[in-house]
């Protein structure tokens, strides 16, 4: 087997349970579709570093659901008896848009069941605490909207919060809790929020030399990369200075990480020139109001955020041959909620 071949088979295993169910399994044929609107000479490279990246921020349905099986037996979350505590904790059902906490509350759901033999809808009669489960936080918008809903019009005066997401980006995260603290002493009320997650990851502006999004050291020489910079007069670019040690080790190294962020940056200014007026917050890397784009690389089992490259979910196969999203094969083909800008 060749190494492109063995790349293919990697990456498509990794992948394996993406939207399964809903979609086609992933393939080393899809892969490779995807792959081949690269140029040529970068094909190869780009597979190792998408197949070592995605070892690091794919999160399969396994990984999530070993990840609320320990939170259901995790100590410092529960104490000594968890099952006592996960009986008198109220699950909020607040999520304004989108299927993401159902569908981990749906999971969450079985695991407390196996462990504890009770259901979340039955728990919380007389809460000593509220938990907001979601799969990650991206921007802190969804996790900051929802629950500042709830702080004013359902939260007691006294109360503890625990938000739980499989992963966060560090700016995200903390923008969502310093607006809940906020919003909390606004409504009079003292509500002790915690965040728990697997992992949290660097995006961080200040930190952005040790970043663990995509956020490009050199920008490539190409006209529609400049014409795109040129128009960006709110938040110029400030690239990221190459060689900075990251807690992560997402990429497999610099010369890997900037090639993976130059062709997919190439890619996306490639996608929003096929659409006749692309939103500004419809960015190369990702959806977000500044800069090149957001640079996520976390993809779960649920979904694509729209906070990775487009390069990776934008596009449709089945659409007719005279819709922009014809011109692209997406690697993650995405399932959206309407309008959201946001994915989390």
């Amino acid at each position: 087997m060749s190494k492109r071949s063995e790349l293919l088979e990697s990456i498509s295993e990794t992948i394996a349970d993406y939207r399964e169910g809903e979609i086609r399994r992933p393939t080393p044929e899809h892969v490779d579709r995807w792959i081949n609107q690269f140029d040529d000479e970068v094909q190869k490279p780009m597979l190792a570093e998408l197949d070592h990246v995605l070892k690091y921020t794919y999160f399969s349905r396994q990984n999530v659901k070993d990840f609320l099986a320990a939170q259901v037996k995790n100590e410092k979350l529960g104490g000594d008896d968890s099952c006592s505590f996960w009986r008198d904790v109220e699950f909020l059902r607040i999520q304004g848009g989108g299927n993401s906490q159902r569908e981990m509350l749906a999971m969450f759901d079985g695991i407390l069941e196996e462990e504890c033999g009770v259901k979340t809808a039955d728990c919380g009669e007389t809460p000593i605490a509220y938990l907001y489960l979601d799969d990650a936080i991206f921007t802190g918008s969804r996790v900051g909207g929802d629950l500042s809903d709830w702080i004013r019009n359902a939260a007691p005066i006294i109360s503890k919060v625990h938000i739980l997401v499989i992963a966060t980006y560090t700016l995200g995260e903390w923008q969502a809790m310093d607006r809940l603290k906020k919003e909390a002493v606004s409504a009079g009320k003292a509500i002790d929020f915690h965040c728990w997650r697997a992992a949290s990851f660097e995006n961080r502006k200040s930190c952005r030399n040790t970043s663990e999004v995509l956020w490009p050291a050199t920008l490539p020489d190409d006209e529609a990369m400049k014409a795109y910079i040129k128009e960006e007069k709110k938040f110029p670019f400030e690239h990221r200075q190459s060689g900075g040690k990251l807690k992560h080790e997402i990429f497999s190294s610099e010369e890997g990480r900037q090639l993976f962020e130059r062709e997919l940056l190439l890619a996306g200014i490639r996608i929003r020139g096929l659409c006749e007026n692309p939103r500004r917050a419809m960015r190369p890397l990702g959806f977000s109001a500044f800069g090149l784009g957001f640079g996520s690389t976390i993809v779960t089992f649920r979904n694509c955020p729209n906070n990775c490259p487009l390069a990776l979910w934008w596009g449709d196969p089945d659409a007719p041959a005279s819709s922009p999203l014809s011109k692209w094969y997406p690697l993650f083909p995405r399932k959206t909620y309407g309008q959201d800008i946001d994915f989390g």
